[in-house]
Order: C-alpha cells, then structure tokens, then sequence
C-alpha cells in the first residue's frame, strides 16, 4: 500500500470523495493532497492553488470566511506546512533550515520560498528535543547593570559573536547582587541555554557546578568566579591603577587620592591594591586621609570627592576606580571651581569624555577583545569540552586628553 495522503484543510472536503463549498453544498472542507498541492476534490476534480493552501495556513486549516470575519484566530506555520507547499518531505525541510548539505538545489529554493511566503519561524524548542545533544542555539549571559557602559558593550559584542554562529543570546542584569544572579541562571538553564557567560556578584559561584555536571560550560567575565574554578577573562585592574600613579607623579603630584567601589568586588579590591602598590614604591606609602572605598554610584562618590578635597593639605590628584564614581568626583570637582587645579584619572571611559574641558584622561579596558576571547573559550567548551581552565588577562590602556596632565601647585613645568 502507498503512504497515506497528507491533508491540508483549505475549503474541501475528502472523505468519500466529498465535494468543496464553492460549487458544491457539503462541509467541512479539506482537500486530499498526495504530494504537494496534488490531489483534488473527489467530486469535481478542482486542484488547490499554492494560495489555497498559503490561506489554509493563514487562517487556521479548518476556518471559513465567516469564521475570519468573526475575528478569528490564526495559527503559526509549521514545518509540515512548509513541505507540503514546497511539495518535498519534512525531513528535507529540516535539513534545508538547519543549514545541512544533500538537498538539491532546486528543491532548496521550492522550500525557502515557501518559507519566506508562510512567514515560517523555526521552533528551537521543538528542534532542541529532536537532536541528540540536546542544544537550543542560545546562551545566557549575566552582567551587573546593562545601563553601563562596559556592559553594554560586552552584551554587544558577545550578540554578535554568536549570531555569527546562529546563536542567540539571553542577557539579564543581577545589579551585583548574588541571589539576583542565581535566579538569573536558573531562568536561563530553565530555557535550557547552552552555556553561560557570567560576571560574577557575591563570594560564592560553587552552585555553577549543578549546571556544568549537565553539560552547560561557564565562563566567568571581568573578574573570577568564587569556590569554583572556570575559564575566565578580565582585564589586568591591578596594572591599570599603577601606571595611574606612575603617570601622575611624572607630573609632579604625590598627594594623590583614590576613590574606590566595594572591597568584596574583585575588579575594586584589585585596583586599589595596584594604588597601594604604587604609592608605597613612589611617593613612601599612602595617607588614608585621601581613601575611600564602598563608593556604589555616582551621589556617593561626589560626596566623597567634597569630602577628600576638603582635607588640609587637600590632595593634587584624584584616581577614580570606576567610571560612575568618576562622573561624581567630576560634579564635585567642578562644584569647588577646581577642575583646572586638581588633575584626575578614571579608569573607564564615559561617554563624551574627551569633549570636557578639561578632557578627561582615562585608563580604557579592551571590552571588546574581552568579549570575543569570553564568547570564544564558551564555543570553544561547547566544541570540545575540556578538563582544563584558562585564565586570560586583558591588557588596559592610559589614554591621556588632559585632566591626568594638569601639573602640581609646586611644579608647573608640567613634566
């Protein structure tokens, strides 16, 4: 016996040879169709154009014109759609929609046009379940606030890293909190990601390892993960604040305050560590009249920046360890009149820094290479996992535009 006919509800009916609606009084409607739009109403023999069955699709397979203009509701295409219109079989639409070789060409275009006129959307779900590894196309990636700067950019450039590799990314914010970040990774492994990009919050990651033991690969962002070990990429913070203080006792400053965010976060307690480093080696230690630290935005650090200032013998120079607590000590600096007098470094830049007067010199993080090498140590696992964890540190640059350059009261060659 030949295969049964596939039936695709367009207005005929094919039960016993049963007739169609528009020359004939019987319902419901459905046409016999062998392959393809083939096959015809048993009564008078009309064949279904492609729109017949492209109107099937639209409307839901089994509603009349009355049903339509009733309001009714329509049901998305699917891949047994997508066959019949091009006439082919599902198997060879599935590998045409996943990029898969042995397709004709001519069959090919039959069914991406067909898919273009159904306006067909493939269901990775569906598709995840069927294939052997299991695999969704997509990855979370979890930041600490998607309205910074860096993270905007590490979103950006981790977006385009996989589309270029048919993957899509989840992104979710846990605003540096750690219970935030855990339900953050649950809701993607629920979506059943398959690998996770992760700047870490908190003092413990070690509940990652319930994910890596099914086979999701992490990676950690920015800083390491806690009581676990993964492959992580961050930026050389230590260095970065040293060649701050470098820079600025070659213009003559040894007062030199730093403002700096919570010590519990790895990339803070790194940079202040290279600002003590620094100031013991080149100007006899540091005065912590000139510290302070738990700056979390950027109303704290313009209180602390007045507070700093005020100090008697104030300071000459300010380093600021992050870009928010810059925007503040900036507000604040220009409050006392003394943008012109006191020099400033931020590591990270902002947004039309360059255009400030005077310009705001900056210690620059790669985001963009830490966005590739992370995106590619997780494709990388996805590959080929392996027993082994890299650690990756990505050189920092000092772009100097002026406000680091300002010379000391005591020394205006400007050395």
């Amino acid at each position: 016996m030949g295969r049964e006919a596939p039936r695709i509800r367009v207005g005929h009916e094919v039960e016993q040879g049963l007739a169609h609606d528009n020359d004939h009084s019987l319902s419901p409607r459905r046409w016999d169709l062998t392959e393809g739009v083939d096959g015809a109403c048993g009564r008078c023999h009309t064949r279904p154009t492609i729109d017949n069955v492209i109107d099937n699709v639209i409307t839901g397979g089994a509603m009349t014109t009355e049903d339509r203009s009733a309001g009714g509701q329509s049901r998305a295409p699917t891949i047994k759609d997508v066959a019949a219109l091009a006439g082919v079989g599902v198997k060879t639409v599935s590998r045409v929609i996943n990029n898969e070789p042995n397709v004709r060409p001519e069959k090919q275009a039959r069914i991406l046009e067909a898919v273009e006129r159904l306006n067909y959307r493939r269901n990775t779900s569906a598709s995840s379940i069927r294939r052997l590894d299991q695999r969704t196309a997509s990855i979370g990636l979890v930041v600490e606030d998607l309205a910074n700067p860096f993270a905007s950019l590490l979103a950006r450039v981790v977006q385009d890293y996989a589309l270029e590799r048919q993957h899509l990314v989840l992104v979710g914010s846990s605003d540096g909190v750690a219970d935030r970040e855990r339900e953050l990774v649950a809701e993607f492994c629920a979506r059943r990601v398959d690998g996770l990009l992760i700047v870490p919050s908190g003092t413990d990651q070690s509940y990652l390892e319930a994910e890596r033991r099914r086979s999701v690969p992490v990676v950690f962002v920015d800083r390491p993960g806690r009581r676990i070990k993964a492959d992580t990429v961050l930026s050389e913070n230590d260095r970065g604040v040293r060649e701050a203080v470098h820079h600025l006792t070659r213009h003559g400053h040894s007062r030199i305050a730093y403002l700096g965010d919570r010590q519990s976060v790895y990339t803070a307690a790194q940079r202040i560590a290279g600002y003590r480093a620094a100031m013991e080696e080149l100007v006899a230690g540091v005065d912590t009249r000139y510290v302070r630290t738990g700056l979390r935005d950027s109303t704290s650090a313009y209180q602390a920046a007045l507070d700093v200032l005020a100090q008697a013998p104030a300071p000459t120079a300010l380093i600021c360890g992050n870009n928010s607590i810059t925007a503040g000590a900036v507000h604040a600096m220009h409050k006392l009149g003394v943008r012109n007098r006191v020099a400033v470094i931020g590591f990270d830049d902002l947004e039309l820094a360059d255009l400030l007067q005077p310009a705001l010199t900056v210690i620059v993080q790669d985001i963009a290479t830490i966005g590739r090498r992370a995106a590619d140590l997780l494709f990388e696992q996805l590959k080929d996992p392996t027993d082994g964890y890299r650690r990756i540190a990505v050189p920092v640059t000092l772009i100097p535009r002026g406000s680091g350059e300002i010379p000391t009261p005591d020394d205006k060659t400007g050395r």
